[in-house]
């Protein structure tokens, strides 16, 4: 073995640290000096201080996560409460308001509108909004929002099942009263037609009043109140024209009876002539002679007295009658144990 050979291995190897060195570093160094003793509880305490403030700021950043979180939950069940309250409200003042002035008597169940009364005196839940400042409170006041905003959905369809109720009501009601108008006032307008024949002035009345008949009895089985009362109303004015038309004849009647009735009786006027007897006198009037014949008298004595007027050609005196029976005899006549006078 080449002795130099082993010099040269010898030097080439590295120094191995044993743990001596190391206790001998951390004490003083390589370089032999030692550290302070407070510098290892200081490194400590300020890792320790590291350690705290990272989680105070962690903390903090947790919680004001926590916070923000709260807050948007929040605000979007408020969101939802505010949704909810003005649809409700909106029905509450709009078709529930409309419905509640029906009356019983309008609708055809009543207890439709009983129903409808009970839910508007419903009392809405109070809104409290968002307004706790931890993320406790707002958590909170998110339930009572979501429960508040379930109270308003679920009100809003009773009510509205309520309202669309009566209103349903309230059609049938309309609709089973516009048949029942209807057919009366087809019943009174048939028996007008029939008792009306060869009564009225115009007979087109009675085809119009017929018509209308016919165009009511394709109508009268439907669903739409509105035609229905509209065929009720097209009856109804045939019927008053009718009805007119009927007066007219009648009164048409009456003035032409009236007036031959009176022509009858200016006819036996001119053709016939009066009488009159008052106390002793005696008078005669003729309707076509122009002229007149007194004859008056006296029950005492044998004579008597008269005259006689006239307008024709042959007008003078004529003899004076006698009213106690002996006329015509002059100063001839003479009187008899019989009361009688004779020539």
């Amino acid at each position: 073995m080449n002795p130099e050979n082993e010099i040269d291995k010898t030097e080439a190897l590295e120094p191995v640290e044993t743990a001596a060195a190391n206790v001998a570093e951390a004490r003083g160094g390589v370089d032999g000096r030692k550290r302070p003793k407070w510098l290892l509880p200081l490194i400590a305490v300020v890792c320790a201080v590291v350690l705290v403030v990272a989680g105070v700021v962690g903390w903090n950043m947790y919680r004001g996560a926590k916070l923000a979180e709260a807050k948007e939950a929040c605000a979007t069940a408020a969101d939802g409460v505010r949704s909810q309250a003005n649809e409700y409200n909106a029905l509450l003042n709009g078709d529930a308001a409309d419905a509640a002035a029906v009356k019983a008597e309008q609708v055809k169940d009543s207890k439709t509108v009983e129903s409808l009364g009970k839910e508007l005196k419903a009392s809405a839940p109070e809104y409290e909004g968002c307004v706790a400042e931890d993320a406790k409170g707002l958590d909170a006041a998110t339930v009572k929002l979501g429960e508040q905003a379930g109270w308003y959905e679920t009100h809003e369809k009773s009510l509205s099942k309520a309202v669309r109720a009566v209103i349903e009501s309230k059609a049938a009601k309309t609709l089973e009263t516009a048949k029942t108008n209807l057919t009366a006032k087809l019943g009174e307008a048939s028996r007008l037609l029939a008792d009306s024949d060869g009564k009225v002035a115009d007979n087109a009345t009675r085809d119009a009043l017929s018509n209308a008949i016919d165009a009511a009895n394709g109508l009268k089985d439907g669903n739409d109140p509105a035609k229905i009362d509209g065929a009720r109303k097209t009856v109804e004015d045939a019927i008053n024209g009718v009805n007119a038309s009927v007066q007219a004849k009648t009164d048409a009647d009456a003035q032409a009876a009236a007036a031959a009735a009176q022509a009858q009786a200016q006819a036996q006027s001119a053709y016939n002539g009066g009488s009159s007897y008052s106390g002793g006198a005696y008078r005669r009037t003729e309707g076509s002679t122009s002229g007149s014949n007194t004859y008056r008298g006296t029950t005492s004595g044998g004579t008597g007295s008269g005259s006689t007027s006239g307008s024709g050609p042959a007008g003078g005196s004529a003899p004076k009658p006698n009213l106690n029976g002996a006329y015509g005899c002059g100063n001839s006549c003479t009187g008899k144990d019989d009361g009688y006078y004779h020539h």
